[in-house]
């Protein structure tokens, strides 16, 4: 196995020609695909791989200086593709990996066929008339919260972050994967993450975009997924009846049944609220 499938532990499965690789979102691992991949290996041969620092990657090669900005996770995603040869790709990203996914489609656009955004922001912050979620002495505060307590953090924020508090163990097997993520790398990737601000990217992806929009999330509510909409030419907008943030992980039949629709369908993008 090359260093980068190494470094990223990607698992390639599937009986399909057409690449789909499935990117997780902070502080998980691919094993948050393992309800949505099964309907798709029938067709598609199926990529999925660990962010460095995350699930079996390898840790010893986090770059600070690398990873400063999303452009790196990004880099990481293209070095995944070159090395496997993949084009005609389609794009799962979850969370942080779909502003990944975007950022690696506007840097090399001849590898991407189509996008699927699952929970996307562009930036988490208000500012004026954009509507992040965040104030930003509220992410400072979550960001200082992490730094001096990272397992704290993970067991008060994970079940938030899932939601489906009728569902208390989705909300600890989020919880669990936030602990398992290496503590420096995960305070580095949230302050990337919670501060970055990739609006003026969104005009510049010239692919169909699906963006699927989770009711009632706390980390990107509805206002970021129609902004979203609205600044990504040949977007579609699919408004979940899926509460929270990880729909892969609490509604996965009705994130498989919009991304099915999404890639069946051949007609101009077209918003469903």
């Amino acid at each position: 196995m090359s260093a980068v499938l190494q470094r990223h532990n990607v698992k390639v499965l599937g009986q399909g020609q057409q690449p789909m690789v499935l990117a997780h979102g902070y502080g998980c691992d691919q094993n948050m695909w393992r309800f949505i991949t099964p309907a798709f290996e029938d067709r598609y041969k199926i990529v999925l791989f660990d962010h460095v620092g995350h699930g079996q990657s390898d840790a010893a090669t986090f770059d600070r200086t690398r990873y400063g900005s999303l452009d790196g996770y990004a880099e990481d995603v293209l070095a995944i593709c070159r090395e496997l040869d993949l084009k005609d790709v389609i794009f799962v990203g979850h969370s942080v990996s779909a502003m990944i996914g975007v950022l690696a489609a506007v840097r090399e656009p001849e590898r991407f066929a189509r996008l699927v955004l699952i929970g996307p922001s562009p930036c988490y912050i208000n500012d004026g008339d954009y509507v992040g979620g965040f104030k930003r002495e509220d992410i400072e505060g979550l960001l200082d919260f992490l730094d001096s307590n990272h397992l704290g953090w993970s067991s008060t924020m994970a079940p938030v972050i899932m939601g489906n508090p009728d569902r208390p163990e989705l909300g600890e097997e989020l919880t669990n994967s936030f602990c398992r993520t290496d503590p420096e790398i995960a305070k580095h990737f949230a302050r990337v993450t919670f501060l970055s601000d990739n609006r003026a990217d969104l005009p510049r992806l010239a692919k169909k975009a699906l963006i699927l929009q989770c009711s009632h999330d706390v980390i990107a509510p509805e206002a970021v997924g129609r902004y979203m909409h609205q600044n990504l030419p040949g977007s579609e907008f699919v408004l979940l009846r899926a509460t929270g943030h990880c729909p892969n992980l609490s509604a996965p039949e009705e994130t498989i049944a919009a991304m099915e629709a999404f890639l069946r369908d051949p007609a101009p993008a077209k918003a469903v609220a």
